[in-house]
Protein backbone atom coordinates (compact mmCIF):
# COMPACT_ATOMS: atom_id res chain seq x y z
CA UNK A 1 0.00 0.00 0.00
CA UNK A 2 1.61 3.76 -0.69
CA UNK A 3 2.61 5.99 1.62
CA UNK A 4 0.42 8.97 2.91
CA UNK A 5 3.37 10.95 0.88
CA UNK A 6 2.89 8.74 -2.46
CA UNK A 7 -1.08 8.74 -1.59
CA UNK A 8 -0.72 12.91 -1.83
CA UNK A 9 2.06 13.08 -4.89
CA UNK A 10 -0.65 10.84 -7.10
CA UNK A 11 -3.32 13.13 -5.93
CA UNK A 12 -1.72 16.32 -6.74
CA UNK A 13 -0.25 14.40 -10.17
CA UNK A 14 -3.92 13.86 -11.20
CA UNK A 15 -5.67 16.88 -10.06
CA UNK A 16 -2.95 18.42 -12.39
CA UNK A 17 -3.53 16.46 -15.20
CA UNK A 18 -7.12 16.75 -14.61
CA UNK A 19 -6.48 20.55 -14.99
CA UNK A 20 -4.19 20.47 -18.39
CA UNK A 21 -7.26 18.36 -19.77
CA UNK A 22 -9.67 20.73 -19.02
CA UNK A 23 -7.78 23.98 -19.43
CA UNK A 24 -9.37 24.48 -22.82
CA UNK A 25 -12.93 24.28 -21.98
CA UNK A 26 -12.20 26.67 -19.03
CA UNK A 27 -11.05 29.05 -21.19
CA UNK A 28 -13.87 28.64 -23.85
CA UNK A 29 -16.55 29.31 -20.69
CA UNK A 30 -14.90 32.24 -20.01
CA UNK A 31 -14.58 33.91 -23.37
CA UNK A 32 -18.60 32.76 -23.69
CA UNK A 33 -19.17 34.86 -20.40
CA UNK A 34 -18.54 38.42 -22.19
CA UNK A 35 -16.33 39.60 -25.29
CA UNK A 36 -12.61 39.35 -25.17
CA UNK A 37 -10.50 42.43 -26.41
CA UNK A 38 -7.84 42.21 -28.63
CA UNK A 39 -4.69 44.84 -29.10
CA UNK A 40 -4.81 45.45 -32.49
CA UNK A 41 -1.03 46.03 -34.25
CA UNK A 42 -0.54 46.95 -38.05
CA UNK A 43 -1.04 43.91 -40.47
CA UNK A 44 1.86 42.59 -41.87
CA UNK A 45 4.21 44.08 -39.24
CA UNK A 46 8.23 42.90 -39.70
CA UNK A 47 9.19 39.60 -38.13
CA UNK A 48 12.91 38.03 -38.43
CA UNK A 49 13.29 34.31 -39.37
CA UNK A 50 11.88 32.89 -35.88
CA UNK A 51 11.74 35.71 -34.08
CA UNK A 52 8.56 37.07 -33.75
CA UNK A 53 7.71 40.88 -33.22
CA UNK A 54 7.01 42.16 -29.64
CA UNK A 55 6.18 38.75 -28.79
CA UNK A 56 4.42 38.26 -25.04
CA UNK A 57 4.97 35.00 -24.26
CA UNK A 58 8.24 33.64 -25.53
CA UNK A 59 7.86 30.66 -23.39
CA UNK A 60 4.86 29.68 -25.55
CA UNK A 61 4.38 26.41 -27.66
CA UNK A 62 1.76 25.90 -29.76
CA UNK A 63 1.53 22.27 -29.46
CA UNK A 64 0.87 22.78 -25.65
CA UNK A 65 -1.91 23.01 -23.06
CA UNK A 66 -0.39 26.20 -21.56
CA UNK A 67 -0.19 28.33 -24.91
CA UNK A 68 -2.54 30.95 -25.62
CA UNK A 69 -5.85 28.99 -24.74
CA UNK A 70 -4.55 29.92 -21.03
CA UNK A 71 -3.31 33.39 -22.01
CA UNK A 72 -6.14 34.63 -24.25
CA UNK A 73 -9.54 33.49 -23.97
CA UNK A 74 -10.50 31.29 -26.95
CA UNK A 75 -14.45 30.99 -28.22
CA UNK A 76 -16.27 28.00 -27.44
CA UNK A 77 -17.85 28.64 -31.45
CA UNK A 78 -15.85 30.03 -34.54
CA UNK A 79 -18.60 32.50 -34.60
CA UNK A 80 -16.85 36.33 -35.41
CA UNK A 81 -17.35 39.10 -33.03
CA UNK A 82 -18.29 41.90 -35.20
CA UNK A 83 -18.86 40.49 -38.75
CA UNK A 84 -21.25 42.18 -40.90
CA UNK A 85 -21.33 39.97 -43.81
CA UNK A 86 -25.04 38.51 -44.50
CA UNK A 87 -24.89 35.28 -45.43
CA UNK A 88 -26.79 35.33 -48.57
CA UNK A 89 -23.93 37.59 -49.78
CA UNK A 90 -21.43 34.59 -49.41
CA UNK A 91 -20.99 33.39 -53.04
CA UNK A 92 -20.24 29.14 -53.36
CA UNK A 93 -17.01 28.08 -55.58
CA UNK A 94 -15.89 24.53 -56.23
CA UNK A 95 -12.25 24.24 -55.18
CA UNK A 96 -10.18 23.10 -57.93
CA UNK A 97 -8.80 19.89 -56.69
CA UNK A 98 -5.57 19.88 -59.33
CA UNK A 99 -1.99 19.71 -58.48
CA UNK A 100 -0.20 23.21 -58.82
CA UNK A 101 2.99 22.75 -61.00
CA UNK A 102 6.16 22.91 -59.90
CA UNK A 103 8.57 25.92 -59.49
CA UNK A 104 12.09 25.27 -61.09
CA UNK A 105 13.42 26.93 -58.74
CA UNK A 106 14.63 25.56 -55.45
CA UNK A 107 13.59 28.30 -53.16
CA UNK A 108 9.87 28.56 -52.63
CA UNK A 109 8.23 31.68 -50.43
CA UNK A 110 4.85 31.85 -49.03
CA UNK A 111 3.34 34.12 -47.43
CA UNK A 112 0.06 33.11 -45.88
CA UNK A 113 -2.75 35.19 -43.82
CA UNK A 114 -4.57 33.71 -41.06
CA UNK A 115 -8.04 35.29 -40.77
CA UNK A 116 -11.36 34.62 -40.05
CA UNK A 117 -14.40 35.17 -42.68
CA UNK A 118 -17.55 32.82 -43.47
CA UNK A 119 -17.11 30.82 -46.25
CA UNK A 120 -20.37 29.42 -48.49
CA UNK A 121 -19.39 24.97 -48.17
CA UNK A 122 -23.02 24.29 -49.90
CA UNK A 123 -25.86 25.98 -51.75
CA UNK A 124 -27.40 26.50 -48.28
CA UNK A 125 -24.63 26.48 -45.49
CA UNK A 126 -22.53 29.02 -44.47
CA UNK A 127 -19.45 28.60 -42.07
CA UNK A 128 -18.34 30.64 -40.00
CA UNK A 129 -14.18 29.16 -40.84
CA UNK A 130 -10.93 30.41 -39.91
CA UNK A 131 -8.90 30.31 -42.55
CA UNK A 132 -5.17 30.37 -44.38
CA UNK A 133 -5.56 32.91 -47.11
CA UNK A 134 -9.60 32.93 -46.81
CA UNK A 135 -10.24 29.49 -47.66
CA UNK A 136 -10.75 25.81 -46.77
CA UNK A 137 -8.59 24.41 -47.78
CA UNK A 138 -5.90 26.73 -47.45
CA UNK A 139 -3.71 26.85 -50.50
CA UNK A 140 -2.00 23.53 -51.98
CA UNK A 141 2.01 24.15 -51.94
CA UNK A 142 4.04 22.06 -54.51
CA UNK A 143 7.81 21.60 -53.38
CA UNK A 144 10.97 19.11 -54.34
CA UNK A 145 12.53 17.05 -51.66
CA UNK A 146 15.59 18.95 -50.17
CA UNK A 147 13.60 22.38 -51.04
CA UNK A 148 14.14 25.48 -49.32
CA UNK A 149 10.64 26.71 -47.94
CA UNK A 150 10.80 30.00 -46.78
CA UNK A 151 7.44 31.42 -44.79
CA UNK A 152 5.93 33.71 -43.19
CA UNK A 153 2.06 33.78 -41.85
CA UNK A 154 0.76 37.05 -41.01
CA UNK A 155 -2.55 36.92 -38.16
CA UNK A 156 -4.95 39.49 -39.73
CA UNK A 157 -7.52 37.79 -37.48
CA UNK A 158 -9.13 38.21 -34.15
CA UNK A 159 -7.55 35.44 -31.97
CA UNK A 160 -3.54 33.83 -32.03
CA UNK A 161 -2.73 31.01 -34.88
CA UNK A 162 0.16 29.56 -35.78
CA UNK A 163 1.42 27.26 -38.80
CA UNK A 164 2.65 24.04 -38.17
CA UNK A 165 4.32 21.95 -41.56
CA UNK A 166 4.06 18.21 -41.41
CA UNK A 167 6.64 18.17 -44.31
CA UNK A 168 9.35 20.02 -42.23
CA UNK A 169 11.85 18.89 -39.41
CA UNK A 170 12.14 21.98 -37.09
CA UNK A 171 12.19 22.98 -33.76
CA UNK A 172 8.27 22.99 -33.16
CA UNK A 173 8.49 25.40 -29.74
CA UNK A 174 10.19 28.33 -32.06
CA UNK A 175 8.34 27.93 -35.33
CA UNK A 176 5.27 26.92 -34.67
CA UNK A 177 4.67 29.24 -31.74
CA UNK A 178 1.13 31.20 -32.13
CA UNK A 179 1.71 34.51 -33.20
CA UNK A 180 -0.81 37.10 -31.62
CA UNK A 181 -3.15 39.50 -33.96
CA UNK A 182 -1.54 41.82 -36.71
CA UNK A 183 1.85 40.52 -35.85
CA UNK A 184 4.37 38.07 -38.40
CA UNK A 185 6.37 34.69 -37.68
CA UNK A 186 8.79 33.66 -40.57
CA UNK A 187 10.87 30.57 -40.50
CA UNK A 188 12.44 28.20 -43.12
CA UNK A 189 12.68 24.35 -43.72
CA UNK A 190 13.62 21.54 -46.22
CA UNK A 191 11.42 19.13 -46.45
CA UNK A 192 13.19 15.81 -45.86
CA UNK A 193 11.05 12.94 -47.09
CA UNK A 194 8.61 13.67 -50.74
CA UNK A 195 5.57 12.43 -49.98
CA UNK A 196 1.43 13.89 -48.89
CA UNK A 197 1.49 16.03 -46.23
CA UNK A 198 -0.40 18.07 -44.37
CA UNK A 199 -0.43 21.43 -42.59
CA UNK A 200 -2.47 22.82 -40.01
CA UNK A 201 -2.48 25.73 -37.25
CA UNK A 202 -0.88 24.30 -33.63
CA UNK A 203 -2.81 27.02 -31.07
CA UNK A 204 -4.22 25.05 -28.72
CA UNK A 205 -6.75 24.20 -28.32
CA UNK A 206 -5.32 22.48 -31.63
CA UNK A 207 -8.80 20.91 -32.12
CA UNK A 208 -10.84 24.21 -32.22
CA UNK A 209 -8.33 25.23 -35.11
CA UNK A 210 -7.63 22.45 -36.73
CA UNK A 211 -11.81 22.19 -36.58
CA UNK A 212 -12.38 25.30 -37.82
CA UNK A 213 -11.13 25.00 -41.08
CA UNK A 214 -6.80 26.00 -40.40
CA UNK A 215 -5.39 23.48 -42.73
CA UNK A 216 -3.99 22.24 -46.07
CA UNK A 217 -1.79 19.80 -48.15
CA UNK A 218 2.30 20.78 -48.90
CA UNK A 219 2.85 18.04 -51.89
CA UNK A 220 6.64 16.93 -51.80
CA UNK A 221 7.60 15.57 -55.21
CA UNK A 222 10.84 13.09 -54.82
CA UNK A 223 14.16 13.93 -56.64
CA UNK A 224 13.28 11.92 -59.33
CA UNK A 225 10.15 12.76 -60.71
CA UNK A 226 7.43 10.45 -60.68
CA UNK A 227 5.96 8.86 -63.90
CA UNK A 228 3.83 11.64 -66.14
CA UNK A 229 0.36 11.67 -64.58
CA UNK A 230 -2.87 13.49 -63.77
CA UNK A 231 -2.26 14.86 -60.42
CA UNK A 232 -5.30 15.57 -57.77
CA UNK A 233 -5.42 16.53 -54.20
CA UNK A 234 -8.15 15.79 -51.83
CA UNK A 235 -7.56 16.97 -48.51
CA UNK A 236 -10.51 15.40 -46.12
CA UNK A 237 -12.01 17.31 -43.27
CA UNK A 238 -14.63 16.83 -40.67
CA UNK A 239 -17.42 19.79 -39.75
CA UNK A 240 -19.04 20.23 -36.57
CA UNK A 241 -21.81 22.82 -36.76
CA UNK A 242 -23.66 25.12 -33.98
CA UNK A 243 -26.77 26.81 -34.65
CA UNK A 244 -26.67 29.49 -37.60
CA UNK A 245 -26.49 32.86 -36.56
CA UNK A 246 -27.78 35.60 -39.34
CA UNK A 247 -27.69 32.29 -41.69
CA UNK A 248 -23.80 31.21 -40.81
CA UNK A 249 -23.10 28.45 -38.61
CA UNK A 250 -20.02 28.44 -36.26
CA UNK A 251 -17.40 25.71 -35.40
CA UNK A 252 -18.87 23.61 -32.24
CA UNK A 253 -15.97 22.95 -29.78
CA UNK A 254 -18.26 20.57 -27.86
CA UNK A 255 -19.17 18.70 -31.16
CA UNK A 256 -15.71 18.39 -31.90
CA UNK A 257 -14.73 17.08 -28.47
CA UNK A 258 -18.25 14.34 -29.24
CA UNK A 259 -16.22 13.39 -32.44
CA UNK A 260 -20.06 13.22 -34.79
CA UNK A 261 -19.31 15.30 -37.53
CA UNK A 262 -22.26 16.82 -39.24
CA UNK A 263 -20.89 17.06 -42.61
CA UNK A 264 -17.74 15.07 -44.27
CA UNK A 265 -15.69 16.74 -47.43
CA UNK A 266 -12.99 16.95 -50.02
CA UNK A 267 -11.21 19.73 -50.23
CA UNK A 268 -13.87 21.77 -47.89
CA UNK A 269 -16.81 21.22 -49.75
CA UNK A 270 -19.45 18.03 -49.32
CA UNK A 271 -20.12 16.28 -52.56
CA UNK A 272 -18.71 18.96 -54.81
CA UNK A 273 -17.13 16.44 -57.01
CA UNK A 274 -20.56 14.64 -57.76
CA UNK A 275 -22.26 17.85 -58.84
CA UNK A 276 -19.09 18.85 -60.29
CA UNK A 277 -17.07 16.06 -61.59
CA UNK A 278 -13.28 15.39 -62.38
CA UNK A 279 -12.61 14.39 -65.94
CA UNK A 280 -9.75 12.41 -67.25
CA UNK A 281 -9.05 10.22 -70.31
CA UNK A 282 -9.01 6.58 -70.65
CA UNK A 283 -6.01 4.69 -70.03
CA UNK A 284 -3.96 8.20 -68.38
CA UNK A 285 -2.44 7.55 -65.10
CA UNK A 286 -4.58 9.17 -62.18
CA UNK A 287 -3.18 10.09 -58.99
CA UNK A 288 -4.54 11.14 -56.35
CA UNK A 289 -2.98 13.06 -52.81
CA UNK A 290 -5.16 12.37 -50.15
CA UNK A 291 -4.56 13.91 -46.92
CA UNK A 292 -6.66 13.15 -43.66
CA UNK A 293 -7.11 16.89 -41.94
CA UNK A 294 -9.45 15.29 -39.61
CA UNK A 295 -9.63 16.36 -37.00
CA UNK A 296 -10.50 12.86 -35.72
CA UNK A 297 -11.80 10.29 -38.16
CA UNK A 298 -9.59 8.19 -40.93
CA UNK A 299 -10.35 8.25 -44.56
CA UNK A 300 -10.63 4.67 -45.90
CA UNK A 301 -10.31 5.79 -49.48
CA UNK A 302 -11.64 3.76 -52.43
CA UNK A 303 -13.01 3.94 -56.09
CA UNK A 304 -15.86 2.12 -56.84
CA UNK A 305 -15.17 -0.07 -60.17
CA UNK A 306 -11.11 0.32 -59.73
CA UNK A 307 -8.10 -0.63 -57.42
CA UNK A 308 -5.49 1.43 -57.10
CA UNK A 309 -2.54 -0.16 -58.99
CA UNK A 310 0.02 1.58 -56.50
CA UNK A 311 -0.58 2.98 -53.58
CA UNK A 312 2.54 5.02 -51.66
CA UNK A 313 2.35 4.49 -47.72
CA UNK A 314 5.38 6.63 -47.16
CA UNK A 315 8.13 8.71 -49.28
CA UNK A 316 7.35 7.75 -52.89
CA UNK A 317 9.10 5.97 -54.88
CA UNK A 318 9.35 3.22 -52.27
CA UNK A 319 6.50 2.13 -49.74
CA UNK A 320 4.77 0.85 -52.52
CA UNK A 321 2.03 -1.32 -52.33
CA UNK A 322 0.24 -2.78 -55.24
CA UNK A 323 -3.68 -4.21 -56.77
CA UNK A 324 -5.24 -2.36 -53.45
CA UNK A 325 -9.34 -2.06 -52.80
CA UNK A 326 -9.24 0.30 -49.90
CA UNK A 327 -6.42 2.11 -47.70
CA UNK A 328 -7.35 3.83 -44.51
CA UNK A 329 -5.52 7.35 -44.36
CA UNK A 330 -5.14 8.76 -40.53
CA UNK A 331 -5.93 12.07 -39.42
CA UNK A 332 -2.76 14.34 -39.73
CA UNK A 333 -1.64 11.63 -42.50
CA UNK A 334 -1.09 11.88 -46.48
CA UNK A 335 -0.61 9.20 -48.39
CA UNK A 336 -0.44 8.81 -52.70
CA UNK A 337 -3.15 6.49 -55.17
CA UNK A 338 -2.83 5.86 -58.38
CA UNK A 339 -4.99 4.33 -60.70
CA UNK A 340 -5.49 3.88 -64.87
CA UNK A 341 -8.94 3.00 -66.07
CA UNK A 342 -9.22 1.32 -69.02
CA UNK A 343 -12.72 1.63 -69.21
CA UNK A 344 -15.03 4.98 -69.94
CA UNK A 345 -17.62 5.18 -67.14
CA UNK A 346 -18.13 7.05 -64.19
CA UNK A 347 -15.98 6.28 -61.01
CA UNK A 348 -16.78 7.38 -57.84
CA UNK A 349 -14.54 8.03 -54.96
CA UNK A 350 -15.70 7.46 -51.62
CA UNK A 351 -14.96 7.35 -47.86
CA UNK A 352 -15.84 3.44 -47.49
CA UNK A 353 -16.61 4.34 -43.92
CA UNK A 354 -20.03 4.76 -45.18
CA UNK A 355 -21.26 7.21 -42.78
CA UNK A 356 -18.44 9.71 -43.35
CA UNK A 357 -19.20 9.09 -47.33
CA UNK A 358 -22.86 10.04 -47.04
CA UNK A 359 -21.90 13.05 -45.15
CA UNK A 360 -20.26 13.99 -48.34
CA UNK A 361 -16.74 12.48 -48.53
CA UNK A 362 -17.82 11.50 -52.32
CA UNK A 363 -17.09 12.02 -55.68
CA UNK A 364 -16.39 11.22 -58.88
CA UNK A 365 -14.49 10.77 -61.71
CA UNK A 366 -15.33 10.66 -65.28
CA UNK A 367 -13.27 8.57 -67.72
CA UNK A 368 -13.53 9.85 -71.31
CA UNK A 369 -12.71 8.35 -74.25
Amino acid sequence: MPSSRGRSSMSIDAARRRFLLEAPVLAAAVAACGPSEVAKHGAGAESTRVAQTAQPHPSQNADSRTDTSLHHAMPATSAQSGATTAASAIAYHRSDPTLPPLSRERLTRLHFTAKETPIRVTGDTVVAAWTFDGDIPGPIVHVRQGDTVEFTLTNEGQIPHSMDFHAAQIDPKTAFRSVMPGQSVSYSFKPKYAGAFLYHCGTAPVLMHLGSGMFGAIIVDPPTPLPRAKDLVFVQSEFYLGPPNGGIAPFDYNKMLGTLPDLVAFNGRPAQYQAEPIHVTRGELVRMHIVNAGPTNPCAFHVVGEQFDTVYLGAPPGNAIHGVQTYNVAPGGGMIFEMRAELPGEYVFVNHAFGHGQKGAIGTIIVDE
